[in-house]
């Protein structure tokens, strides 16, 4: 398959799963994960009318998406990745959205480089929704509380909160346990799914899945 046919495949498979949640068409807005894949590979992609992107990491992102994003109007890239402090400047200076809002530091620089730069980004709180040692995040314990101080002491406009389930276990579950969190911070947004399983964080009530391999392939 070409990489216009997988992406057509997995907006396919997004619609079919709206259907199957009764929930309504386009609901769920496709992040197509581009990291580690140079513009020309990322090219026909957007050209097959893909406007949303997410990438990893702030210094490869820059190599790329300022050119790409003087080519196409109306690209939106979200940062799923971890960020280091340092790299807060540059980060609000490309992203639209940054998802990996995991800490108070990273909660304060963000702060900081927003006013600095009167640019405001779109954000997600990210939640180590399974506990896992080696993963970033908030505990889900802690999370309606940090969504809290991001608003009421810093000021931000959390929109949403993104997790990533344990590898080897159902994600139904934790997923499920996203979506109260979410309830209970009061926000609207949940971006949960990756390609091995985005149809069942539909079902869950994602409104955006991270797909990259499906889309892109392997490396």
């Amino acid at each position: 398959m070409t990489i216009e046919e997988r992406l057509a495949e997995v907006r396919t498979k997004i619609s079919a799963a709206e259907h199957d949640a009764s929930r309504a068409e386009r609901s769920v807005t496709l992040v197509a994960v581009s990291k580690t894949f140079e513009a020309d590979a990322i090219r026909p992609v957007i050209a097959a009318g893909q406007r949303v992107f997410g990438e990893n990491r702030v210094q490869e992102s820059q190599g790329k998406w300022p050119q790409l994003k003087s080519e196409t109007p109306g690209i939106e890239l979200h940062l799923i990745g971890p960020l280091q402090s340092n790299k807060a400047a540059d980060a609000v200076a490309l992203f639209d959205v940054i998802e990996t809002v995991d800490r108070e530091k990273i909660a304060r620089a963000l702060a900081t480089e927003m006013r600095a730069q009167g640019k405001p980004c779109r954000l997600y709180v990210q939640v180590n929704i399974g506990m896992e040692p080696q993963k970033a995040g908030i505990a889900p314990k802690e999370t309606v509380a940090f969504v809290d101080f991001c608003r009421k002491e810093l000021g931000l406009s959390v929109e949403g909160l993104m997790c990533i389930p344990p590898a080897d276990d159902n994600p139904g579950p934790y997923f499920a346990l996203l979506a109260k969190l979410g309830r209970e911070a009061g926000v609207e947004k949940l971006s949960m799914g990756m390609s091995g399983d985005f149809e069942t964080a539909i079902a869950f009530g994602a409104t955006s899945v991270r797909v990259g391999s499906a889309i892109f392939g392997h490396r």
